[in-house]
């Protein structure tokens, strides 16, 4: 590799007189033909191809995202890499193939000939950026990386895969991009995708793929660019079907939420568990005890046997008067209908609406013996008879699914029942409320509470199911939150991200097996990312004293950054003036500050910033130049990263769980959020596992 350029410092410029002022103009020049290629969108007139003001109400938001979707984003490079084919592409072993020179950036750009400047970076012909090495060059001759100034690009540095003889080394403008400071939401990582993690973002759609990777190791960044190569690759059929990411939170969510439109993509919805089961409104808590109990999986089966418990044989049998004639259909027959239905396994709402049409073709099989000739109005009419009614109700009720849920929560005779070799004594007493509610408006339902209704809901009624599904920070869902994932995917794929070191609740994932088996992705790949760009060497070296506690047999993280970071520990007095005085000096550095603290002492924190003067900002809420210190509650954390992160008292951080293990994990997660450095502030003494 050359040695990687400065400002006017040029590497190899036997390739030009001026390269950098070569590749300027090509930028310039780039840049002109994107803002031409949103001109010629904007310029569109679709008054004479739209039929009716539906098509053209639909064409216009196309429209609308497609000049969206060629923003020019000056503070975002447009292209960000270059390379040299040895051959054409697709003619490596042509007599006198010639090769080509492509530019990879976020978006495809071209010319007003439809040459192209700048290539999509899921383009096939940009997949050796990422994969091509000096063992395997994939025929590139040269890559270049450019490096950026704010818009303006300032630097490169090549390095010459086809030539043996020239050394592999680190790229300097690899680890400064990775080390970049931040301030505002997440950024995409396009630039600085690796090998292992390409493999990942590449990885068809038609598998699901979970992934394990600790702090740093960029699985975020990676499942996010996944949906990005996805719509690509297969934008037809996930227009269709839909795509979705899951987070943890509404903090998480917000600070992910420009990754992808500056990649260009802009139909993606996020949502949290909790807002695809927001059948009812959630006001009440449970104990974690009964969490745990509410969120095992057995309780589906608790739930299916209660619903299905509707289901009555019919007493006695039917008789439908159509004009002078009685047609009767016999109980014996009816009981045939019934179980049949049952054993089918369909849902119990399609069951219920296929019994009455059932019934109707009994009796017109009757009808066609005595010599008539029904066609399909006249099942229709008698499905609609008033005594085929009265049966479908009798036999096969409407049954609510809140208020399912609801008598199962409230009546303990119901509850044994139904869970009778399911749930011992104990859990079942453990679910039961002790204040019974007399409605379903007016129950403090529970999150836990919510999933078993959308359980119940999927049990009478299909869930619509998307086309791919990213599930982040996964660690953290029971089976019964995965279930309810997995509905929303069972035609689809899914992406599944986590680290089972930072599991941070009572029923926190003990396996990707177990977990991918609730989830109905039994099939899946599960591969582990173990490579460390986000955290510092020495930060993530202290937090893996804590793996043996909370994590017996993971893999740690190794950090692959050459700068070991800042890191200190110190001793305060009791208060806040350490963490302050930290948080004072992290903010004469570049970048963002987080100031983590376990939950209850954040009030007290909050207010010593104010005192002190010192601007803040909580999770979820937008940094700015002059505001770069987010107040962080430590339940809040995971997923988040900064600069420098200043931790706040960690024995109270541990203490604030409900037990040690999940109080270790939570000051895993909050030890793992710094990128540049970590200051640990403490009056009480660390605790013992951190050595």
């Amino acid at each position: 590799m050359s040695t990687p350029a400065h400002d006017d410092h040029l590497s190899d410029a036997s390739l030009s007189a001026d390269p950098l002022s070569r590749e300027r103009s090509h930028l310039a020049a780039s840049r002109s033909a994107l803002r031409a290629m949103r001109e010629d969108v904007e310029s569109l007139d679709i008054a004479d191809v739209t039929a009716n003001w539906v098509n053209a109400a639909a064409l216009e938001k196309q429209i609308e995202d497609r000049i969206k979707a060629l923003a020019d984003l000056s503070e975002t490079p447009l292209f960000f890499g270059r390379l040299d084919y040895l051959h054409a592409p697709g003619a490596e072993h042509a007599e006198g193939g010639e090769g080509e020179c492509f530019y990879v950036g976020r978006r495809h750009v071209h010319d007003t000939d439809g040459d192209p400047m700048v290539i999509d970076w899921r383009a096939p012909v940009s997949q050796p950026f990422y994969r091509a090495s000096k063992k395997d060059p994939q025929d590139i001759a040269l890559r270049r990386r450019f490096g950026y100034t704010g818009g303006d690009l300032t630097a490169y540095e090549d390095e010459h895969l086809s030539d043996p003889a020239e050394a592999a080394a680190t790229s300097k403008l690899l680890q400064q991009e990775i080390e970049r400071p931040r301030v505002g939401p997440m950024r995409d990582i396009v630039a600085t995708i690796q090998p292992e993690q390409d493999e990942i973002v590449r990885a068809g759609l038609s598998g699901s793929v979970c992934v394990q990777g600790g702090p740093g190791t960029g699985k975020t960044a990676v499942g996010l660019h996944r949906v990005a190569y996805l719509l690509y690759a297969h934008r037809e059929r996930l227009a269709r079907t839909g795509t979705l990411v899951i987070g943890p939170n509404r903090s998480f969510l917000h600070y992910i939420e420009q990754v992808l439109p500056a990649l260009g993509e802009l139909a993606v919805h996020q949502a949290t568990v909790d807002d695809l089961v927001a059948h009812v409104e959630v006001r009440g808590a449970d104990e974690a005890a009964t969490a745990v109990v509410k969120g095992d999986a057995r309780m589906a089966e608790v739930l299916r046997r209660a619903l299905y418990s509707h289901v009555a044989m019919p007493a006695e049998g039917i008789v439908v008067v159509r004009g002078s004639r009685r047609w009767r259909v016999p109980v014996y027959e009816l009981e045939e209908i019934v179980r049949e239905l049952l054993a089918r396994d369909i849902r119990y709402g399609a069951a219920r609406e296929a019994l009455p049409q059932r019934i109707a073709h009994a009796v017109l099989v009757q009808m066609e013996r005595a010599g008539e000739a029904p066609d399909d109005r006249v099942q229709n009419t008698v499905a609609r008879n008033a005594a085929v009614k009265a049966a479908v109700k009798a036999v096969w009720p409407q049954v609510d699914p809140a208020k399912l849920v609801l008598r199962l929560l409230s009546d303990a005779d119901f509850l044994a029942e139904h869970a009778e070799g399911v749930l011992d004594a104990d859990e079942q007493k453990a679910v039961l409320w002790v204040r019974p509610a007399r409605s379903v408006k007016s129950a403090g339902w529970s999150p836990a509470d919510a999933v078993l209704i959308d359980e119940a809901t999927d049990l009478v009624e299909r869930t619509h199911s998307l086309g791919h599904v990213v599930l982040d920070e996964a660690q953290d869902l029971s089976p019964m939150q995965y279930r309810a994932v997995g509905r929303r995917c069972t035609t689809g794929s899914a992406t599944v991200l986590g680290d089972l070191a930072q599991g941070t609740t009572p029923w926190a994932t003990r396996s990707w097996s177990e977990a991918l088996s609730h989830l109905g992705k039994g099939e899946a790949v599960v591969e582990e990312l173990t490579a460390g760009f986000r955290v510092p060497t020495d930060v993530i070296a202290y937090a893996s004293r804590l793996l043996p506690h909370i994590a017996p047999g993971l893999t740690p993280v190794a950090s692959i950054r050459e700068n070991p970071g800042f890191f200190e520990i110190r001793a305060a007095d009791a208060g806040a003036a350490g963490a302050l005085a930290a948080c004072r000096e992290l903010l004469e550095r570049e970048g963002s500050v987080g100031l983590i603290a376990a939950d209850a002492r954040v009030p007290e924190l909050a207010a010593a910033l104010e005192a002190a003067g010192i601007g803040h900002v909580g999770p979820g809420e937008e940094t700015t130049p002059a505001i770069r210190l987010t107040l962080v509650p430590a339940s809040l954390a995971k997923g988040l990263e900064y600069d420098y992160v200043v931790l706040d008292e960690p024995r109270a951080v541990v203490a604030g769980e409900p037990d040690e293990r999940t109080g270790l994990r939570r000051l895993y997660v909050a030890l793992t959020r710094a990128v540049s450095g970590l200051v640990v502030t403490h009056a009480t003494g660390l605790p013992p596992q951190l050595g």
